[in-house]
């Protein structure tokens, strides 16, 4: 049997991110299994016969204990369940083997106009100097007094370290703007180099690298965090 273009096996949470933002119009269908699960079984061969019927949707199968990362972010608990989306907006949230709701589901969300698919919003952008991003970079950077550039939203992380970042942050009163680095490759890209600093989530305060996830433990035990986060300008 022809393998289906838009049928795809995800191997890495990197893998998976540029799968899901090249197109932020298109429809995904993620199935997260396990191959210990015999209603797995059943369901995977459901799932490929949906992407045979919607050839414009993204099917992404997610072997769920094997990516704890993004199982975690989609607050998993069993397999098989199912997330549709467009881009990375939530539209419909399928738990368990049911075929007649996973259909439905499909059914309602997978017929995208057939422009979507043509052009994305963000290729204008590869036009960019390197002295214009920078300075697109600088001024994301010093839009609000702590800027959070993350995976995915506060409302809808897209890794396990931007939701622990957002829930300490929240947890500690700091109001804070935030990025989607995943919507944009040029300031994901970019940021790295600028910051010196390869992962993400990335905070910045006043302009300035902070640092991650870590950084923020680190001042909170130290008890660094008020003078760093919630005084000055």
């Amino acid at each position: 049997m022809a393998a289906l273009d838009n049928f795809n096996h995800v191997e890495s949470a990197d893998h998976f991110q540029s799968l899901l933002s090249k197109d932020l119009q298109r429809v995904s269908l993620l199935n997260f299994w396990a191959p210990w699960a015999e209603p797995c079984k059943q369901m995977n061969e459901i799932v490929m016969e949906l992407a045979r019927k919607y050839p414009n949707i993204l099917v992404l199968q997610i072997e769920a204990e094997s990516h704890p990362d993004i199982t975690e972010s989609f607050e998993i608990e069993a397999v098989p369940s199912f997330i549709v989306l467009r881009g990375h907006t939530l539209l419909a949230r399928i738990p368990g083997a049911d075929a007649a709701a996973l259909t439905d589901a499909l059914a309602t969300h997978a017929r995208s106009p057939p422009t979507a698919q043509a052009h994305t919003n963000v290729e204008p952008e590869v036009e960019e100097t390197a002295e214009q991003l920078e300075k697109r970079l600088r001024n994301l950077m010093t839009q609000a007094k702590v800027v959070l550039f993350m995976k995915g939203t506060p409302d809808a992380p897209r890794c396990g370290f931007s939701r622990k970042t957002v829930a300490l942050l929240e947890e500690q009163n700091v109001k804070f703007t935030h990025f989607d680095i995943l919507s944009d490759e040029s300031v994901r890209q970019g940021l790295k180099v600028l910051n010196n600093w390869p992962t993400f989530p990335q905070i910045i305060v006043d302009g300035e690298l902070i640092g991650g996830l870590d950084v923020l433990r680190e001042s909170l035990e130290t008890g660094e965090f008020q003078e760093v986060f919630l005084h000055g300008p």
